[in-house]
Order: structure tokens, then sequence, then C-alpha cells
């Protein structure tokens, strides 16, 4: 299964998280997502203007596990795996700190918090998503409030575990960047899930205000111990604190993070297809040579002229042929070919492509999800919308996920970053005045939105499942306006 979300990162960026789902009892999955993206004709974006290098800088691609997924209740109850690893880890650290030791603590607490962070935001949506009755939400945030004091606590208790002579300062730093990045998402979600309570028309004031002292504690805690907690009249301090919890996420999130390190594919059959190419025009120079010198024989200067011109085109010939290779080489390979590892060991593969398409090559499925209206039909036959298809395929040796993985996994997420700065280089203003009457019959001017507007249809395909999503992204000078789903 493919599972796309998308959103806008930021003023700049959208963001397409693919997750590739894959089978447990199926060893070998593939998937494949095509990306045809429509662009005005305005931007002047072409093959010229905008080849594969800057369509790859404009592209940035973070591959991950997809994150074990765990209900909260279940992270520390009984028997749970998170707690149970956790604590195993602690112990065998504490008492013979050795580097193996070391790094499997200090993996075992990025993934405890992991978990937790993804487990958090999971029940937060559950209890905001939907018409409930009032005594079922204030029943689901009580349980909320049980269950994250639970595992705070139980984070806590193992603090006391390591606090050893034996280990060192800098190990028990681990412990304390957990801790405070716990501190901090439990602030954030929780305070998330208070907004929400506050905008409803039933009466939450009770459950808010046990809410609200899971936060305070939480952050008299943080107080206690140090780490930084926001300061409203500080802008200095706050800004420092936003790049601190930067840190810490990405501290944290580290070692579901895998290593694609890229390389160029196809790369032995393009260098054949070229070699045939320099055959061909060569056997064309060879030709003409020994035609000429039976005709007019050797040293003639017949002979000296055909060898010139035959030269000449022999190195057409090869350009020629080298394009034409290219060209085959283009649809039927990637640019791009990565080995998807975890810990060093490779449980699959990752392609990607970009090319720019004529209409006629683009499948009728996705023209009629494109949906031009007759207006923008009448104006493409002037200036036609430049296309272009980003693919991917990717491989994932599911027996090879898990000897590798001690959590149990989904598949893997591809976050795809599509920057838009080239895009808006000759955009006009982001606003334009536009006239109308007042009550008093003078003209008054009125500042509309000047937007352009971004096509993407996406296909996606696992086994013989595929399915289409269409996105239509306002974009002006100033920025990425909205991004909308089309049915």
């Amino acid at each position: 299964m493919i599972d796309i979300k998308t959103k806008i990162h930021d003023r700049f960026s959208i963001e397409f998280k693919v997750g590739f789902v894959t089978r447990r009892k199926q060893r070998m999955n593939d998937f494949s997502v095509y990306m045809w993206i429509f662009v005005p004709n305005s931007l002047d974006i072409n093959p010229s203007t905008y080849p594969k290098s800057k369509f790859y800088r404009d592209v940035k691609s973070n591959v991950r596990l997809i994150t074990p997924k765990y209900l909260l209740r279940e992270i520390v109850d009984g028997a749970a795996a998170p707690l149970h690893h956790l604590e195993a880890a602690f112990a065998t650290m504490a008492s013979s700190p050795t580097r193996t030791a070391v790094a499997e603590y200090e993996y075992q607490i990025k993934m405890f918090v992991a978990i937790f962070k993804s487990a958090l935001r999971n029940e937060i949506n559950h209890i905001c998503r939907g018409n409930r009755f009032h005594s079922d939400i204030e029943y689901l945030c009580r349980a909320y409030i049980r269950n994250v004091r639970r595992i705070t606590e139980e984070y806590h208790r193992l603090r006391r575990i390591v606090d050893t002579p034996s280990v060192p300062d800098e190990v028990m730093n681990y412990y304390r960047f957990g801790d405070e990045f716990i501190c901090d998402i439990l602030d954030q979600h929780t305070l998330k899930l208070i907004r929400h309570l506050g905008q409803q028309q039933q009466d939450y004031t009770a459950v808010i205000a046990e809410l609200a002292r899971t936060v305070r504690e939480g952050q008299a805690y943080g107080t206690r111990m140090g780490y930084g907690t926001l300061r409203p009249d500080d802008p200095y301090h706050n800004r420092n604190l936003v790049f601190r919890h930067g840190v810490l996420k990405k501290y944290i999130e580290s070692d579901l993070f895998l290593k694609v390190p890229k390389k160029r594919d196809g790369v032995v059959i393009e260098q054949l297809y070229y070699s045939i190419a320099a055959g061909l025009s060569m056997i064309f120079a060879t030709v003409v040579s020994f035609a000429f010198q039976q005709r007019f024989g050797n040293f003639t200067t017949p002979l000296f002229i055909a060898l010139v011109i035959s030269y000449m085109l022999k190195d057409r010939i090869k350009e020629l042929m080298r394009f034409y290779f290219a060209h085959r080489i283009g649809s039927k390979y990637f640019d791009n070919k990565a080995t998807i590892s975890i810990k060093e060991q490779p449980i699959g593969w990752m392609k990607e492509g970009m090319d720019f398409l004529s209409e006629g090559k683009v499948p009728r499925e996705v023209m009629n999800l494109r949906s031009r209206s007759p207006l923008l039909q009448a104006e493409n036959r002037i200036s036609d919308e430049k296309i272009i298809l980003y693919r991917k395929s990717v491989h994932i040796d599911r027996e090879k996920l898990d000897r590798n993985n001690i959590y149990p996994t989904d598949g893997i997420n591809d976050i795809i970053r599509l920057h838009v700065n080239s895009f808006i280089q000759k955009m006009d203003n982001p606003q334009v005045p536009l006239y109308t009457l007042d009550e008093e019959n003078r003209p008054h001017a009125v500042a509309c939105d000047k937007a352009y507007f971004v096509n993407i249809v996406l296909q996606y395909q696992y086994e013989d499942r595929i399915e289409y999503k269409r996105f239509r992204i306002a974009i002006t000078r100033a920025g990425i306006d909205s991004i909308d789903e089309m049915e």
C-alpha cells in the first residue's frame, strides 16, 4: 500500500509524505509513484531554463522508517516492548558502559521518545477528530492525562539506573536530551488539545483545568532540570529555544532516517549506447573513404575532399546518435539510483527520474484528471502548459527490513519537499489593483491576489492497484498561498 499526505511545509515548499507500506507475509515489495507537474507557460519553466540539475536542487528527499505504532497506554503497560527494551539497555550500560552498550542505550532512548511522540500525536488527533459525546471526550482526555503521566514517571524512574559513578556525563546527557524533548512535545501537544477544547460549544472547563495542570507540572519540572522554557517577553531567548528544539528533534529522530546515497543510474548502458553511436559514425566515414579511394585512387584531390567531408559528417552523425540513444535511455532508465540501508545493511533500493513531456506523451487518464477549463484549453493552443514528470520506483525486502530492526515497522516514508523558488522568479507582483465604484460613484481600488496555479497529478501503484490524486497549488510572488486536493 502507498499512503500519501500533502501539506505546505513553509512559504516556498510543499511536502509530500509518501508511505511505502509493505506486506508482512510478502518478502519482495515493489512500488512506483509518478508525479506530473503542470506549470503555466508564463513562468518560463522549460528544459533550457530548468534543467535536471536545477530540478534536483529544488527537490529534497528524506527517507526514514515508519515510526513503530503503539497506543499511549501500550508504551509502558505490562511487558510493553518500548519500556522493556529501554530498561534492559539502561541496566546493561550501567553495569558495563562499553561502546556497544552505550550505542544501544542511546538508540533505545531515541526510539522510545520517537514512539512516544508518534503515539502522542495520534492520540491528540483521535480526540480532536469527528463529533463525539461530551462524556466520551472527557473520558479520552483524562485517559490521556493518566497515560502521559505514567510514561513520564517511568522514564524518570530509569534515571536512577544510570545515575552511577560508572556512567560518564557525556553518556548521561543522552538521557537528558530525551527527557528535554519529552517535556517539549508533551507541552506543545497538550496545549494543542486545550486550544481545540476551548473552541468547542460544549463546556470543558473541568478537563481543561486538568490538562493545564499537566502542562504547568511539566514546565515546572523542566525549569528544575534546567531545560529552556518559553519567555513571552524575551525574543532572543525564544529564538535560541526554537533552534535547540529543532536540533533535539533531528537528534531524536536520527535513527529513523535511513542512509540513501545516490548515484547515477544506467551508466553502463549509457556508455554502451554511446560506443555504438561512435561505431556507426566511424562506419560511415570508413565506407566513404573506401568508395572514393577505389574510384579516384590514393593521394588525389577528390579523395582529400571526401575524407574531410566524411569526418565532418561523422562527428554530426555521432552527436545525433548520442542524442537519439540518450532519449531512449531516459525513457527506460532513471537518473539516480540509491541503496536503502539500515545500520549499513541494504534492505532495498530506490530510483528517481525527471523529464519534460509533451502533452501527447501523458496518459489520457492523467489529462482527464487535469481537466482544464475551456479558457485554459484555448490559451494552451497559443502557449502550451509545460509538463514535468517526476517518477520513483521503490523496492523493499521485507525479510531484511525485519531482520535489521527490533521494532515492528510498516515500511518506510519518503518525505519529498518541492521548493518553488524557481517558479516564482518571473511572476508578477503578489497583488494587483482592480477598481470598482464606491457608494458615492468614485473609483475605489481593491488589492487582489495575483496567483498562478500549478497542478500536480499523482499516480501511485502497488502490485495491481493503481490510484490517482490531483492537487492544485496557488502560488504568488510572495510564496505558496494554498494547496487543495481536487476531486
